[in-house]
């Protein structure tokens, strides 16, 4: 289930001088602003929790997941190049999951590592706040991936749903709207990351972890199969 080929394209496609550039962005931004507060703050556990879940959690990991999960395939889509990827003896959930695990991996790398450096920091790991909020970018990084690929399989408007998806469900209702946080999947992975926290009151969710980790493995799966299911109904001349 893991084409090389598609893979290095995809990769190649990601990893673009100017989707490279909006890729390191945001974490570049976190990282100057962590040094900034820890220079005027000194190590404070409450205002690292407070930053990295408001900006890297909250903010950067869905938008380099729109990134990321959009421009694995919507770009080829929009253009027709994919019906050549199509035409060639590779299975179409082949090709789905070739280019989510190739998502997958760039929306880790350009959010799990920076959120990591920006908490050590911050303050040093204090209450294990770096540790946990890595973990929660890593596991919201493979729901996200899954979720703005199947958005780059359905519309041409992809990373204008994602964007709005990212900044006004996840960034203000996900954070700030009760009922809504249920459904937030930077809820999910907060339930992953206060079990990696050791329960401390830093790191909260408002969702239970058993439901996260369900919630988590459905959306996933859910998203990368029906993927696969809408690259099956697209045909060599291109229509549905």
């Amino acid at each position: 289930m893991y084409d090389p080929t598609v893979a290095r394209l995809t990769y190649r496609a990601l990893l673009g001088r100017r989707r490279a550039l909006i890729l390191f962005a945001l974490p570049l931004l976190l990282i100057v602003i962590s040094v900034a507060v820890r220079a005027l703050s000194g190590v404070d556990d409450q205002v690292a929790s407070d930053l990295l879940g408001g900006f890297a959690l909250a903010t950067m990991v869905p938008i380099i997941g729109v990134i990321a999960g959009t421009g694995a395939i919507g770009p080829e889509i929009d253009d027709g190049s994919v019906l050549y990827l199509l035409s060639k003896p590779v299975k179409r959930p082949t090709i789905i999951v070739t280019k989510l695990t190739v998502a997958i991996a760039v929306t880790m790398a350009f959010s799990a590592l920076p959120t990591f450096v920006a908490g050590m920091i911050l303050n040093g790991n204090g209450q294990q706040v770096a540790v946990a909020y890595t973990i929660a970018s890593l596991v919201s990084s493979i729901a996200y991936a899954a979720i703005f690929l199947l958005l780059g399989t359905i519309t041409r408007h992809a990373v204008v749903l994602g964007l709005v998806y990212a900044l006004v469900w996840e960034a203000l209702f996900g954070s700030l709207v009760a009922g809504a946080r249920t459904l937030s999947v930077q809820q999910w992975s907060l339930a992953v990351a206060h079990k990696a926290a050791d329960g401390g009151d830093l790191v909260t969710s408002d969702v239970g972890l058993p439901a996260a980790v369900i919630l988590l493995v459905v959306v996933t799966a859910g998203a990368t199969w029906y993927a696969g299911q809408k690259l099956r109904t697209l045909t060599l001349a291109g229509e549905e």
